[in-house]
């Protein structure tokens, strides 16, 4: 079964266009990875320091082995662009209701 990931995060103050530069590279590569069906980042047009990323994949098994990918991989963005407050992860399963 498919699972859905909602990550909310936060650049540091004032630095939400710079972190956005950042992301299409990183998008890009996980894209391509087996089981994704969906990573894409949204910045808030009201608070461009706030961004969701809205990740799909085709299991759960697929979300582990990114994850594994991904704890090896160096940050994404240098730490004066973070926040500092951790990411906010919530996890669904995935049911089509149409």
């Amino acid at each position: 079964m498919a699972v859905r990931l909602v990550i909310q995060t936060r650049a540091a103050e004032g630095k939400g266009a710079d972190l956005a530069k950042l992301y299409p590279p990183r998008l890009l590569e996980v894209q391509q990875e087996p089981g994704c069906e969906q990573y894409e980042v949204f910045q808030s047009v009201l608070d461009p320091d706030k961004f969701v990323l809205l990740e799909r994949w085709s299991d759960a098994e697929a979300l582990a082995v990114h994850s594994k990918l991904n704890q090896t991989l160096p940050p994404m963005a240098p730490p004066e662009l973070r926040s500092g407050i951790p990411g906010e992860r919530e996890d669904y399963e995935y049911k089509r209701t149409r």
